[in-house]
């Protein structure tokens, strides 16, 4: 049913833009629109910092899994990182020099979380509420740009028995610093991105650790290094080697790209990862059990040097089922398999293809946008706009994952965002919203183009699938593509409004 209308505050101040979130890409939207010589905006946090993604994920070893070369803004490039790939405090270190370098952190209201986000169609205004600890507030708005990000809520499962757990238990993405390891009987479950990087790290510490593997995750070698204080001085002082070098890398990335889209291409990148398979598992049950059964790329490609050495330890049990029940302090494999254990930590991901910000935004309907997306998942234009939900972009929305940083792909988004921005303003746009047939068009063409991807023929279940088997959010064609297309608004593939009506009928 259409949520009801709320009324507005008097009071409200109107803003020309609203941003959600000073993550990556609340930041890299707040930097661009100062740039372009827009001021009139307001940032939210709800957070006490910025960082996003990476203020959140604290557990140990975690860290980005493409070079640190392109996990910095290309206005902003970074000679600072330690390693090759760089590590999550000195990333979250580098987001917070670069917020107080471009003077955004004034601008931020910390401490603030957007309850309520609706559209108001008589005045073509946003209504936002809201709450500063027990504060609540109300600001009106022009344009919003939801920079919450893909990766905001952790997903942890619904099991039989679970509430009778009485050890330690948490996810990843909110690791219990406070509570000590050692000597603990552990059970992580999943094997995914995070856990790779922390299965090592506890490893040695623990008493006994568990590992709960639904499916075994492709693995690569990390080619990883100490850079070194000469090579970072280097980088400093002659910046031509930097971004050569970012140049290299992003070539290398287009190269895995291309096989993703054709997967006979990444053949020999298969063979990479079964040779480190070969050379570091010797034990040929285990070998078994971690050896994949899809396709290179229909997951996501995993990078490490010790996750196999990790599983390996006298210490470490790989189970090869997922987690069905708990009784009390015992965890239940699928096969059946029993243990009793102190932790259970959830390497379980985040709930992706139903954004948590869809429960706070009501579209020009009166609808929230969780309730449409009940039977299936998100859809928007290039990643950024949305049927009937007018004046309003997402940040890293559907169907614009390709393998790259993710800053590389949020300062992409908001060229056009930002671009969407300036023709508005010029050309006295009061109200856009993007056209059903050109929406329809574009899904459709990219769900045709993903059918011969890795992700939708390789064989496995990932989180880029929806319940119904549609993929949500890969992007089927280049990186190259996704840029030029994200490189102009083109204010014709939307539903217009103007401030004087005469503009309306001449257009």
């Amino acid at each position: 049913m259409p949520a009801t209308q709320k009324k507005t505050a008097p009071e409200a101040r109107i803003y020309d833009t609203f941003i959600v979130g000073a993550g990556i890409s609340g930041l890299c939207a707040a930097i661009k629109m100062k740039k372009e010589g827009y001021h009139d905006f307001k940032i939210i946090e709800k957070a006490n910092r910025v960082g996003g993604t990476w203020r959140e994920n604290t557990y140990p070893g975690c860290g980005c899994d493409v070079p640190s070369s392109l996990y910095s803004f290309s206005f902003a490039l970074s000679s600072k990182w330690s390693h090759l790939f760089a590590r999550q405090p000195e990333i979250l270190s580098y987001l917070e020099e670069v917020s107080e370098d471009f003077g955004i952190n004034d601008l931020i209201e910390f401490g603030t979380e957007l309850e309520h986000a609706e559209w108001d169609e008589s005045r073509h205004l946003w209504v936002l509420d809201t709450k500063t600890g027990k504060e609540k507030g109300q600001t009106l708005a022009r344009t919003v740009v939801f920079a919450t990000g893909p990766i905001t809520e952790a997903q942890i499962p619904s099991l039989p028995g679970l509430d009778s757990f009485k050890g330690e238990m948490f996810h990843s993405a909110k690791w219990n610093h406070d509570y000590d390891l050692t000597g603990k009987r552990v059970a992580v479950i999943g094997t995914g991105a995070s856990a790779i990087q922390f299965v090592p790290q506890i490893q040695p510490k623990v008493k006994v650790l568990h590992v709960f593997q639904r499916t075994a995750p492709w693995v690569l070698p990390k080619p990883d290094m100490d850079l070194g204080d000469t090579s970072k001085q280097l980088i400093d002082k002659l910046p031509i080697i930097q971004k050569s070098w970012r140049k290299a890398v992003a070539t290398s990335l287009n190269v895995i790209n291309f096989g993703l889209r054709n997967p006979a291409a990444l053949k020999p990148v298969s063979t990479a990862a079964k040779q480190l398979l070969r050379v570091q598992v010797k034990d040929k049950t285990l070998r078994k059990a971690v050896t994949p059964d899809f396709t290179l790329g229909c997951k996501r490609i995993l990078f490490a040097n010790n996750y196999y050495p990790a599983l390996q330890a006298d210490n470490a049990n790989l189970i090869p089922h997922g987690l069905v029940e708990v009784e009390g302090n015992t965890v239940i494999a699928a096969n059946g398999e029993r243990h009793e254990v102190d932790v259970i930590i959830w390497g379980t991901g985040f709930e992706v293809s139903h954004p948590p910000i869809g429960r706070k935004v009501i579209d020009a309907n009166g609808d929230r946008l969780s309730d449409l997306w009940k039977d299936s998942s998100p859809e928007a234009y290039l990643g950024a706009t949305m049927k009937d939900v007018p004046n309003a972009f997402l940040v890293l929305g559907p169907n614009v994952l390709v393998y790259d940083s993710f800053i590389g792909l949020a300062e992409a988004q908001l060229d056009y965002i930002i671009d969407g921005l300036k023709k508005v303003k010029q050309k006295g746009i009061t109200r856009f919203a993007i056209k059903p047939q050109v929406l329809k068009a574009h899904n459709d063409k990219v769900q045709k183009h993903l059918k011969t991807t890795v992700f939708n023929s390789g064989g496995c279940k990932s989180y880029y699938l929806d319940q119904n088997g549609r993929n949500f959010a890969a992007w089927p064609w280049s990186l190259k593509e996704l840029k030029k297309r994200l490189s102009r608004f083109k204010v014709s593939d939307y539903e217009v409004a103007y401030q004087n009506a005469e503009k309306k009928k001449a257009a």
